[in-house]
């Protein structure tokens, strides 16, 4: 079966995202479509984005970004749980993800996504801009959970029936995606273009 990486965004001490993080693995490996893995980037422990290279070239010189490399690169899909601040998405997920290129193509992405009224469904928006600039597709079927706390209790997450009816249909659809882009992930990268020729200027307007 495919791999899909139940990723939580968040990694600030008391968040939320733990336990709907695991809730949604819960979910995914229930549905049967997927091998599932949990990855929790408050385990991760990336930096602040510190690579000299360009992630592009793939030349890393750190072991956490050679770790992190491995990790998303055994990945077929994603499930992004995300919460919203300030109209976007978490620092710590987007940092991840600009530590890697390559290894993010042509791997679809769901999202669960939470907060208050707004359900944290701006972060989601700004997180496709990113997320498809990387050749990843991003699916319009996805979770969101609005007013969040009232559903959380020492135990876990009790989705509320709206919330666990949008799983499946998120996961089926993910599915269907994961399949279809099985030939252009198992494809060689494209190359990066050829350097200019030795003593040839930029071309005008380049600089």
């Amino acid at each position: 079966m495919p791999q899909l990486q139940v990723t939580i965004a968040s990694t600030r001490p008391g968040r939320a995202g733990l336990p709907i993080g695991r809730w949604a693995a819960e979910a995914a490996a229930e549905h049967g479509g997927f091998d599932v893995e949990l990855v929790d980037l408050e385990e991760m422990r990336l930096p602040l984005l510190d690579e000299p290279n360009h992630p592009r070239m793939r030349k890393y010189t750190k072991e956490h970004t050679l770790r992190w490399s491995e990790k998303v690169s055994t990945a077929d899909a994603f499930l992004f749980v995300t919460p919203e601040y300030n109209y976007g998405p978490p620092p710590a997920l987007l940092n991840a993800v600009n530590f890697l290129h390559d290894e993010w193509a042509y791997k679809p992405a769901a999202f669960v996504s939470y907060g208050g009224v707004a359900a944290g469904l701006r972060s989601v928006q700004a997180l496709k801009q990113v997320l498809t600039t990387l050749r990843m597709v991003t699916i319009p079927e996805g979770v969101a959970i609005p007013f969040v706390f009232e559903h959380l209790s020492p135990a876990g997450l009790n989705p509320p029936p709206p919330v666990a009816g949008a799983v499946g249909p998120m996961l089926d659809e993910l599915l269907r995606w994961t399949n279809a882009l099985s030939e252009l992930r198992n494809s060689p990268p494209p190359q990066p273009p050829p350097p200019p020729p030795a003593g040839r200027g930029m071309p005008v307007g380049a600089r």
